[in-house]
């Protein structure tokens, strides 16, 4: 019997990277149960083993349409079209003829979420539907989406003081012109020196470093970019559309998202420049120059924040490859690093610090 037992759990286990933990007990050892038909959508069902209960994936109760519809006119709405335009989108799009009452319920509905709602109307009268969302892809050895939201940029900027505000739109401007060195990202020029000449080789990535941090604190805690990434699941096919599909869903609809994908480097030169202040970089020997492409960055409470979208956020430690990041960013637009604070987050999780905190020790002053 407890052999039997014992084969069961395992299998379960097995699964349960598949499967939905049960919101009853919110035990994993859950399996699927077929699916049901529920008006103008299917949904799968699951079956708890541990407290006999049935559910459904279906995160949107009492909505007769099903999620990814939802989301997706939503994010048309915000993106400055009207209401009958997100209408005749859908139509056309994905042929979903949708009610403008329904639109306008579901636009009620999730603006406590998508609060970009707040700033739509000012949004469009400066920019209108087609200038609101630059987008950019940035041939970087694979294809990045570079977005940069022109009307949050602009209503959002009394969040900093004008020269911090300044340094990095013009940062996040000269990204897409062949001013940019984009050749760091493809087959990137070393700080190494032989002869007189730049070696050539390919850059490290920000993910591919790890080093020491000092002892400081990580706040675990919900966030908005939690239910953002959630609602923004609905609209990934596959697992390796997770990024690109949080990435232009919190673009398009949050409050504070400005830019995503935004590449940054750091030097072999900003490395020392670092140590010869005070920092507590283990990277002297490390290949230069290092690159990365951030997340999400966000402008809000008087900071600039720095998210990377990590799944399984809670078993993952991403703090070196944010303070790379989060060094990198100071190092191209002239920002203090306490300008900056960094968080990695998944649908449930966000861990979120002071990138100084983690490679500066604070000097005692002298009396």
């Amino acid at each position: 019997m407890r052999l039997a037992t014992d084969t069961l759990v395992s299998r379960l286990s097995r699964k349960r990277n598949k499967c939905k933990p049960c919101p009853h007990c919110q035990s994993t050892l859950t399996v699927k149960h077929g699916k049901r038909e529920i008006k103008r959508t299917t949904v799968q069902v699951y079956k708890c083993n541990t407290c006999n209960r049935f559910f459904s994936d279906r995160k949107v109760k009492g909505r007769s349409y099903d999620a990814k519809t939802i989301m997706r006119a939503v994010t048309y709405y915000n993106l400055g079209y009207t209401m009958e335009q997100t209408k005749r989108e859908m139509a056309k799009r994905f042929h979903r003829k949708i009610p403008l009452s329904t639109l306008r319920s579901w636009i009620k509905g999730y603006a406590k979420v998508c609060r970009f709602a707040r700033l739509r109307k000012e949004a469009v009268k400066l920019f209108g539907r087609d200038n609101m969302v630059f987008s950019h892809s940035l041939q970087h050895n694979q294809v990045y989406n570079y977005q940069m939201h022109n009307a949050k940029l602009a209503l959002v900027a009394n969040e900093l003081p004008q020269r911090k505000f300044s340094l990095l739109a013009s940062y996040l401007r000269k990204i897409p012109t062949q001013n940019f060195p984009h050749y760091l990202f493809q087959h990137a020029a070393s700080d190494d020196r032989e002869d007189g000449n730049i070696t050539k080789k390919r850059a490290i990535r920000a993910s591919q470093v790890e080093f020491d941090s000092l002892d400081f604190m990580r706040l675990s805690k919900r966030n908005f970019a939690n239910a953002l990434a959630s609602l923004a699941l609905h609209l990934a096919k596959t697992n390796r559309q997770r990024h690109e599909a949080i990435q232009s869903f919190m673009t398009a609809n949050d409050s504070v998202t400005v830019a995503c994908e935004v590449p940054v480097y750091l030097t072999g030169d900003d490395i020392r420049y670092y140590l010869s202040k005070g920092f507590t970089l283990d990277l002297e020997n490390c290949k230069t120059p290092v690159t990365g492409h951030i997340d999400i960055l966000q402008i809000r409470n008087g900071l600039i924040h720095i998210l990377d979208y990590k799944p399984g956020a809670e078993r993952i430690d991403a703090t070196s490859q944010l303070t790379i990041y989060a060094l990198a960013l100071a190092s191209r637009t002239g920002l203090a690093v306490k300008d900056l604070k960094c968080a990695w987050f998944d649908d449930k999780n966000y861990y979120e610090f002071f990138s100084l905190h983690a490679v500066y020790r604070k000097r005692k002053r002298k009396d």
